[in-house]
């Protein structure tokens, strides 16, 4: 259908057209080498990158000479304290140290040159105690050094002066090939990391240094962190840059990260991409949900926090799991980096109270995680060592006392050995010894022996008690949370991660690198700064396989007649004009005519209308009367942070009054368009409701992909696009665009 305003195709063949206009489908990718290397080395049609730029750190993490620019050991002073942290950081990496200061001999007892260009050799970090980096920086440049890292404040976090500042230390830094950490940074990257701790590990990255404490403090539990990334200003290195080479080190089993803003919308998905082809989850707190976190976070880092739905809708699809806070954080990146494979989806609860058990079931549910009811067998398996009179069906009571003792084990081993069980979950609200102490000791014996997850919430305020410090906190196969909701969350993000990269292609392996035929039919229709008439707009979707009704442009109500005769009545009659929205409510719509007569007077009403409003027409549009489906909006808007979105939802007046819609960054393909309209609220329209037929949901894919398609290709030359409404028609007759708006920049 949507090669033609008027045929229709099968559900392949229309997959087919798509799949030649080069748009992505769920699978293996369909573009190779070839189209990297005539299109230069893997940019898309826009010439954008496909692949994230991943920088080499290890000299930054691990140098083998580093000079402290501006050193000091007075006592009082804060470079003192810094220079005393980086010197004991040195000791412990093995780095050779420099102290840079032109009044000093030495620090701390070891020797001091007096400037940058007196360090006997070439360095590979340079750490900058000094008010303004920017004189220093062409210093480095000069003794080739390869990293440096600017503490100094002062910069786009206090306003327009410092944003200035710091467009220029990034323009200098942009110039010479040296890479910056900062500035307004501090000396999280140097701090001391646990090395007696074994496992995959946790790196971190934080705009805000303090944010980082929860999870850098997870090292007391006995979860490894490996680096952390203090990133600041983000003048030069950024949150993206890390993603990409954490993602990269054999140790790390999870990247954690606290974000205000991002620098680059692009570099941010590059490197979430990056991160989910090799299988590391990335878990972010990003800050800016509501207009009071946006300006604060603004007011501390100076970055773009980008519309949240757009920056939720981003995250989704590269697999960046978002939790709301520190805590959230803290357990679900250890759980994400310390789990393996999930055996299977489903959830068993087993407590030592029925309350207890039902409680966190019905949270469990709501959750969204699948507790499957045991089977008879199972059943009966249980009630072996459990009370008839109890419930084993899933949730588990297991009535107390059976745990204090030899049954316990037995109990915890029946339920891992269920096939629909991939996670146990043993709630303990407080420490109940012996009981509780038993039972531990059974979960942490029985994880020894299981590829399945087991996870114990502790409950209790204290956590002083030994069944927690020692046992629980001693298990490097148990998960143990503080709080059922963590658990929760921690888990639901564990499977979602595994289902997401088990099923992951790279969108940026097939988005299109070469421009489609139909951009060079539609320049002659784009006007910069622009609004175009619905009849321009229509022609543009046209040109892109998008179905319009059948309408002529007329300026005569005798050429309104015929073109009504030979469009066919009933038909719809609208003023056209460059610049003019909103026209149902200037009474420049009127719809279900079906005579000659009617047509006649509808032209001159629309034509008097549109003189009265200062209105010039470029003519009047005779239009197909399209009625029988439902009403959706597929459009294209222009995000600061991201480039050109794509956002579907339902259409008419329910998109202003319900505002449901989902959105995605492109690239994207079938899968993620699909997903999309399973995110509405109002999907159910689709199914067809009070006997209505099933919508053509095939067909409605099929235009937001190549409305993605015109996004990608038309990139910064559209402001908007809106094809409002989309008349869905029933399934296998296709969509059709009612009305469009498009904007240009």
């Amino acid at each position: 259908m949507l090669g033609s305003t008027h045929g229709t195709l099968t559900t392949d063949s229309r997959r087919a057209r798509v799949i030649a206009c080069g748009e992505q489908r769920s699978g293996p990718a369909v573009h190779g080498r070839t189209d990297d290397l005539e299109n230069g080395a893997g940019l898309d049609v826009s010439g954008r990158p496909l692949h994230a730029d991943v920088p080499d750190l290890t000299r930054f993490f691990r140098p083998e000479s580093v000079a402290v620019i501006g050193a000091s050991d007075t006592d009082g002073r804060p470079n003192t304290g810094i220079t005393r942290q980086l010197l004991t950081w040195a000791e412990r990496v093995g780095a050779r140290v420099h102290p840079v200061h032109p009044r000093r001999t030495s620090v701390f007892g070891v020797p001091c040159v007096g400037s940058v260009a007196a360090l006997p050799e070439q360095v590979d970090l340079a750490v900058l105690l000094v008010a303004d980096p920017l004189p220093v920086i062409e210093e480095l440049v000069e003794a080739k050094t390869k990293f440096a890292v600017a503490f100094a404040s002062g910069f786009a976090e206090t306003g327009e002066a410092g944003a200035a500042a710091q467009e220029r230390l990034a323009e200098a830094v942009q110039r010479s090939g040296l890479r910056l950490l900062g500035p307004n940074t501090n000396l999280n990257a140097f701090e001391r990391f646990r090395d007696d701790l074994t496992g995959p590990a946790i790196a971190l990255i934080t705009q805000s240094g303090h944010q980082g404490r929860p999870v850098f403090a997870l090292q007391e539990l006995g979860i490894r962190l490996s680096h952390w990334a203090p990133t600041g200003n983000e003048a030069d290195l950024e949150t993206a840059d890390f993603i990409s080479y954490f993602a990269e080190q054999a140790e790390v089993g999870a990247i954690a990260c606290y974000v205000e803003g991002l620098k680059d919308g692009r570099a941010f998905l590059l490197a979430a991409d990056h991160a989910a082809r090799r299988r590391v989850p990335v878990v972010a707190v990003k800050v800016g949900r509501t207009e009071a976190g946006a300006r604060t976070a603004a007011s501390h880092t100076g970055k773009l926090t980008g519309a949240d739905d757009v920056v939720d809708a981003a995250m989704r699809q590269y697999g960046v799991i978002r939790v709301e806070g520190l805590d959230e954080l803290q357990d679900t990146a250890a759980l994400l980096a310390r789990a393996g494979t999930p055996r299977a989806d489903g959830v068993a609860v087993c407590s030592i109270s029925g309350g207890t058990g039902a409680h966190v079931a019905d949270l469990a549910a709501a959750a969204g995680l699948r507790l499957p009811r045991l089977s008879a067998t199972k059943q009966a398996e249980l009630h072996q060592w459990i009370p008839e009179y109890l419930n084993v069906a899933n949730p588990v009571d297991s009535g107390g006392h059976p745990v204090g003792d030899h049954r316990g084990r037995k109990i915890i081993d029946a339920l891992l050995s269920d096939p629909a069980v991939g996670v146990l979950i043993c709630p303990i609200t407080g420490p109940f010894p012996p009981l509780s102490d038993r039972l531990v000791q059974d979960l942490t014996a029985a994880a020894e022996e299981t590829d399945k997850l087991v996870c114990v919430v502790w409950g209790s305020p204290v956590g002083t008690e030994p069944a927690y410090r020692e046992v629980l906190l001693g298990s490097s196969r148990v998960a143990t949370f503080r709080t059922v909701g963590n658990c929760l969350t921690a888990v639901r993000a564990w499977l979602d991660y595994h289902r997401f990269a088990r099923d992951y292609h790279s969108p940026f392996d097939a988005a299109p690198r070469t421009p489609s035929p139909s951009v060079r039919k539609i320049e002659a229709l784009l006007r910069p700064g622009r609004q175009l008439s619905e009849h321009a707009a229509k022609q543009l979707l046209r040109a892109y396989g998008i179905r319009v009704p059948r309408e002529q442009l007329v300026t005569s109500a005798a050429a309104a007649v015929r073109a009504a005769a030979q469009v066919g009545y009933p038909v719809v009659m609208k003023a056209s004009a460059p610049q003019l929205a909103h026209k149902t409510e200037l009474g420049l719509v009127k719809i279900g005519l079906t005579s000659a007569s009617q047509v006649r007077d509808a032209y001159r009403e629309l034509t008097d209308i549109a003189r009265y409003e200062g209105v010039s027409l470029d003519g009047v549009l005779v239009c197909q009367m399209v009625e029988q489906g439902v009403e959706m909006v597929v459009g294209v808007t222009h995000d600061d942070l991201f480039g050109p979105t794509v956002t579907v939802g339902l259409g008419g007046v329910l998109v202003e009054v319900l505002h449901d819609a989902a959105v995605r960054v492109p690239p994207f393909g079938e899968e993620q368009a699909r997903a999309m309209l399973a995110e509405l609220r109002g999907r159910a329209l689709l199914d067809g409701v009070r006997g209505r037929p099933p919508a053509d949901r095939d067909a409605l894919v099929e235009v937001i992909l190549r409305v993605q398609r015109m996004a990608l290709e038309l990139g910064d030359r559209v402001a908007e696009l809106d094809i409002n409404p989309l008349m869905v028609l029933p399934n296998g007759h296709g969509a059709v665009a009612l009305d469009a708006l498009v904007v240009c920049r």
